[in-house]
């Protein structure tokens, strides 16, 4: 791993080897987040476009040059990466727009973007022996760790608030996971989860603390402008919960931009529910993320309900460093967006993956995506991890099943009823 310079805190910009701390800064407690910093031309030396132009490698491995593990690190057999980028004409002619893609990671291994961190997870808690690894989630990313640990039989505990989504409990418990339903709130299974960490020496997989995870996450900016023809798209649009994902983002696009990949970086648009905007209230009124306390989150959109966003510092310096901003949506409009998204472009989101179409409806109506601009949004997981949102969705624009007997007669009496409109 001799292209890993240091790990560097971004409070303070105190610089670790990679063997001398194993979360966070110790100055700094569980805020001193560290980024990982790379010799980017001994990168060069390793890896090139031309490698990349005939790898048969269609998973995040296929970058494994630019991420921070052994060589010969052995990774889970899942195949993580390498989602599809659709080109979505018809909702971009709809919005007024030229050019539009959706990135659908909910065609995960285990339907979510989560999947991407957890990979790198697994692989750096086996380089250390760890026994077990932990985290904590409001599903996704524990389902991620729960569905690679099931790949390589390494045992993992999983901290949960116990409202998630059944769907998502579900897949922890299918996987064969420790689950440990917490009564309270994300942010109280987050703290539980670090408390846990350290009484029992687990590896801790937690966004936000790990400085690993971003590393994972940052591979879905390297997809896209592979995808693009190494043409940076001008805006991103990605739902924000814990941010770590928008700051994942950033690092692969800076990644990029200092091998001379691509020659800018997109804005990026950090989409929160209204309910859950500590970023982009702080982002508005210009506030410090290391002193601005806590708020109470609530939203239907589960995976972007947070409190107080653990990677909130490489959160706002995506949105800061690339010209970009952050956008609310309510509760209503995230709805609207899941059968908006699935119609126009034929993506099924569960509510967080779609607050970044959401988001891009509302960038749009309040006219700041130039009808131009190049626009890619990211969808971060499945409908299928929330069916009762998605049900809800369907209902708010009034769309419904009709019952019929078992006969055509009553088909008829239906059909008499209904005009099909060309193209819709």
């Amino acid at each position: 791993m001799d292209h890993v310079l240091s790990l560097k805190c971004l409070i303070c910009g105190k610089e670790y080897a990679p063997h001398e701390v194993d979360y966070v800064c110790p100055d700094h407690g569980n805020d001193g987040i560290l980024d990982v910093q790379y010799d980017y031309d001994l990168i060069a030396q390793r890896i090139s476009l031309g490698d990349l132009l005939h790898s048969t490698d269609h998973t995040i491995w296929r970058y494994k040059a630019l991420l921070p593990i052994q060589p010969d690190s052995p990774v889970p057999p899942l195949a993580v990466g390498w989602t599809p980028l659709y080109r979505a004409d018809w909702s971009a002619a709809q919005l007024g727009l030229k050019h539009l893609w959706i990135k659908d990671d909910g065609r995960q291994p285990t339907a979510s973007f989560k999947d991407r961190a957890s990979a790198v997870g697994v692989v750096k808690a086996q380089e250390r022996g760890a026994k077990i690894i932990t985290t904590a989630s409001t599903g996704n990313a524990a389902a991620a760790l729960a569905g690679l640990c099931a790949s390589v039989r390494q045992a993992n505990v999983i901290f949960v608030p116990e409202s998630a989504p059944q769907a998502k409990i579900a897949q922890l418990l299918v996987f064969g996971s420790t689950v440990l339903l917490v009564k309270g709130s994300y942010d109280q299974a987050f703290e539980l989860c670090l408390l846990a960490a350290k009484e029992y020496g687990w590896y801790n997989r937690n966004t936000g603390y790990n400085p690993y995870m971003t590393e994972g996450k940052k591979t879905a900016s390297y997809e896209i402008c592979e995808q693009l023809g190494w043409q940076a798209p001008d805006r991103v649009f990605v739902s924000v919960g814990d941010g770590c994902i928008i700051g994942g983002l950033h690092k692969g696009l800076k990644d990029l931009l200092a091998l001379g990949w691509i020659d800018r970086l997109p804005k990026l648009m950090g989409v929160q529910a209204a309910g859950s905007a500590y970023m982009a209230q702080a982002w508005a009124n210009d506030e410090d993320v290391l002193t601005k306390p806590a708020i109470q989150a609530t939203t239907l959109a589960d995976s972007i309900s947070a409190g107080l966003p653990r990677d909130r510092i490489k959160a706002m310096a995506a949105v800061r460093e690339t010209d970009g901003a952050y956008l609310q949506v309510s509760d209503q409009e995230i709805l609207a967006a899941i059968p908006a998204l699935a119609r126009g472009c034929a993506v099924f989101a569960e509510p967080a993956g779609a607050a970044a179409y959401a988001g891009l409806l509302k960038a749009v109506g309040e006219g700041l995506v130039s009808p131009d601009e190049r626009t890619v949004v990211l969808v971060t997981g499945s409908g299928l991890k929330d069916v009762a949102s998605a049900m809800k969705s369907v209902q708010q624009v009034g769309t419904q099943p009709h019952y019929v007997g078992p006969d055509l007669g009553d088909v008829r009496r239906v059909m008499d009823g209904i005009s099909f409109i060309p193209g819709e």
